[in-house]
């Protein structure tokens, strides 16, 4: 039997050598379309490939950390909560609530407090934010005698604004400020024990 090379698609007078010994006029088609197909499946493998490759990039997308924030559902539980309080204590203050980087999510002033007390809530729970600590703790470590604390970005050394953490992570930060610095973190933390329901 002799051997055919083959350069371009067979046509039935490439196999004119070759002896198909028993073997019908239809088989003979057959083997002709067997030899044409690898030729017509490339399309059909890089198909079959392109969705493998989607299947493989679809499940490292899944295995991607996810993060939790501070919603509006998250916001109205807290503002509620801090509200009832101090009402509780009979306070007017204003309530603060940053994400993790500090940025202003809600800020509300009861009609009585202090117009200052809009900023100094803010910097309470930006330091919160930022430190992943209590304002407490900076107001505590400046009595200490650290005043050169005083020089670090958004250090504000002044009790009344707490982080949010959830899973060991802070994501964000509420504040109180119109009250004695203790009530305004009793206000805040009321707040923080409503949203985790304590």
């Amino acid at each position: 039997m002799e051997a055919v090379l083959l350069d371009k698609l067979p046509t039935p007078e490439s196999f004119s050598g070759l002896k198909f010994v028993g073997v019908s006029l239809r088989d003979r088609a057959n083997f002709i379309w067997k030899i044409a197909g690898p030729r017509r499946s490339i399309l059909p493998m890089f198909k079959l490939l392109f969705v493998m490759l989607a299947v493989v990039a679809t499940a490292y997308s899944a295995d991607l950390p996810s993060k939790k924030y501070i919603n509006l559902a998250a916001i109205k539980t807290m503002v509620a909560a801090a509200e009832a309080e101090a009402k509780k204590r009979n306070v007017e203050v204003t309530i603060c609530i940053v994400d993790e980087s500090g940025n202003l999510l809600f800020l509300q002033k009861a009609d009585a407090a202090s117009v200052n007390t809009i900023v100094w809530a803010q910097k309470k729970a930006r330091h919160a934010a930022l430190y992943r600590s209590p304002s407490k703790d900076a107001a505590d470590n400046v009595k200490k005698g650290n005043v050169e604390a005083l020089a670090f970005p958004d250090y504000f050394p002044n009790q009344g604004g707490l982080p949010i953490q959830v899973d060991g992570q802070t994501i964000g930060a509420i504040a109180a400020s119109g009250a004695k610095s203790e009530i305004d973190e009793a206000v805040a933390q009321a707040a923080i024990d409503a949203l985790f329901k304590k």
